[in-house]
């Protein structure tokens, strides 16, 4: 689910084009493959819906595409809550960069508010690369650099990590994906049954996944875990899976959204996140570099 004003930008794309949505540049594309959206502001993929083998005749409903989008963003220098935020480099509040010792600075990192810079676009017949960076330095001695590729069959986002300091740094990352559902109560997590968890809504308590995930209210937790997942909510069943990750999170703040979420849009996502947490930080020495990657398609029966 996209807000309408993004859905009316698309609709009125041939091909490919820059546009301003929500007072921040995103660039569109609408092929016969399917259609994505993409904001400069934090290289964050807002929307993806592949068309199979035959595009539509008339443009696709909102609800169409695979990630959801809050129809309330927040005004900048805010970032978007929706599509897939670049979390870097650290989650959460958990500030492991080196320059950051007091534990301040933006939740989930600069990353996700920063502008980035579109450097390359592959296009072929199949589909489309993208490859961006930041236009401003975000760390003393990490860089980030992101690649988003979508096609008929899948949508695939890379954030690469390099080290070009000195010293060796601490990092944790996110892709914080959120997923468009019919309802969240409905969906459930599947290939999650045994793995370990922290459960954030009980102080960090460790215990251990009974059986598939089932959403019956509010939900905060990181399971360690660096299997596929599958995210059925009963209509469509998608296949999430991932590089250089041994964290799964799984969100959803029941019937208590944030402000920028309206209680009526709270329902329509879910996040399951391929992360790097507290459980699996990543050490780099210099000249290393990591690959926290997510390919998103359909799951078969």
């Amino acid at each position: 689910m996209i807000p309408s004003s993004l859905r009316e930008l698309l609709d009125a794309t041939q091909g490919q084009r820059q546009a301003e949505w929500a007072g921040r540049n995103v660039w569109l594309a609408r092929e016969s493959w399917g259609e994505i959206a993409v904001s400069l502001q934090g290289a964050q993929v807002l929307h993806y819906l592949p068309y199979g083998a035959t595009p539509p005749d008339a443009p696709p409903h909102q609800d169409a595409g695979w990630l959801w989008v809050t129809p309330t963003p927040q005004d900048l220098p805010g970032a978007i809550r929706g599509g897939i935020p670049l979390c870097w480099p650290w989650f959460a509040d958990e500030h492991t960069a080196d320059e950051t010792p007091d534990r301040s600075g933006p939740m989930h990192g600069p990353a996700r508010k920063a502008e980035w810079h579109l450097d390359a676009v592959d296009e072929h017949e199949e589909g489309i690369e993208l490859h961006l960076s930041p236009t401003q330095r975000l760390h003393s001695q990490l860089s980030p650099r992101a690649v988003i590729q979508a096609n008929a069959q899948r949508l695939h986002v890379e954030l690469i990590t390099e080290h070009r300091g000195e010293t060796p740094a601490k990092m944790t990352a996110a892709l914080h994906s959120y997923f468009a559902v019919a309802e969240a109560q409905r969906c459930r997590v599947e290939g999650l049954a045994g793995a370990r968890y922290l459960d954030k809504n009980q102080g960090f308590a460790e215990q251990f996944q009974q059986g598939e995930l089932g959403i019956r209210g509010p939900v905060d937790r990181i399971y360690e875990s660096n299997r596929v997942t599958i995210l059925d909510d009963g209509r469509r069943r998608l296949r999430i899976a991932k590089q250089g990750s041994d964290s799964t999170v799984v969100w959803h703040p029941g019937d208590a959204p944030p402000d920028d979420t309206p209680i009526d849009a709270a329902p329509r996502f879910l996040c399951v996140e391929t992360a790097c947490t507290r459980l699996d930080p990543v050490w780099l020495v210099p000249g290393a570099q990591h690959l926290l990657a997510a390919t998103i398609s359909e799951a078969t029966a």
